[in-house]
């Protein structure tokens, strides 16, 4: 069994690694920072693989899949990505576009192309990291949310297609609301509630994902967040996510 695993080195990526490691996963372990992946595998009992790769870059993407194609992936796992605080008229442009490159092309490329090979083989699962974000809109946060909207959209529509196919291939989208991962440092704010504990929503996500199912929301508070969101007016939640990101500074 193998699994491929981008943002890799740090957060989510690294746990997912130990749980799958655990689960006697072979892996291959993608992400910009060698050292991290270098000292991860040390801890892992499995055949680990490392591939130092900037994913922001369209053309890696591709050189990705090319590099593994001919390995029997079993997991594709999208985890790359980042987010940054901010009202959108004082955010620098530069960065926003390499996290749409990141958080949206690289997934976009990778799970069609790795897709086709497992369509092609009725089996596998794509299991793409999103966000509650993803079902929101985030004054301050505003285009880290909008690619989260994206690839949850795209993850759910693809998995209806994989249904009505009745395809023996799954991909999940992972919905969770603040985890405790270096998302803050890079993106220069603070979440103003308790953050999930990584490993836990880690282990829950593959668990879920193994189960087949679409959307994977790790907690109950997000789960009820998420429902009282669908029902309250459009103004209303923005006002609210406005104010809760007002009290997210650096």
């Amino acid at each position: 069994m193998l699994a491929l695993i981008t943002g890799a080195s740090s957060g989510m990526g690294r746990d997912m690694a130990r749980i799958l490691a655990k689960k006697g996963y072979d892996l291959i372990l993608v992400a910009r920072r060698k050292e991290r992946m270098l000292e991860l595998k040390k801890e892992l009992g499995t055949n680990i693989t490392i591939i130092s790769m900037d994913l922001s870059v369209e053309e890696n993407c591709f050189k990705l899949y090319e590099k593994v194609r001919n390995k029997k992936i079993d997991v594709l796992i999208n985890n790359a990505g980042f987010g940054l605080f901010g009202e959108f008229v004082k955010t620098d442009l530069d960065t926003e576009l390499k996290m749409i490159d990141l958080n949206i092309k690289s997934y976009h490329i990778l799970t069609k192309l790795f897709l086709q090979d497992f369509v092609k083989r009725d089996e596998g699962y794509i299991l793409n990291v999103c966000s509650s974000a993803g079902f929101m809109a985030g004054p301050r946060l505003s285009t880290y949310y909008a690619t989260k909207n994206y690839v949850t959209k795209l993850t759910m529509a693809i998995n209806e297609e994989l249904r009505v196919a009745k395809s023996h291939v799954t991909i999940s989208a992972l919905c969770p609301g603040p985890v405790a991962t270096e998302f803050n440092e890079v993106a220069h704010g603070t979440f103003a509630i308790r953050e999930a504990s990584s490993y836990e929503v880690a282990k829950y996500a593959i668990d879920k994902l193994f189960q087949r199912k679409m959307i994977i929301v790790p907690t109950l508070m997000m789960k009820l967040t998420l429902f009282f969101n669908r029902l309250a007016p459009y103004r209303l939640s923005l006002y609210i996510a406005y104010k809760i990101q007002m009290r997210k500074s650096k």
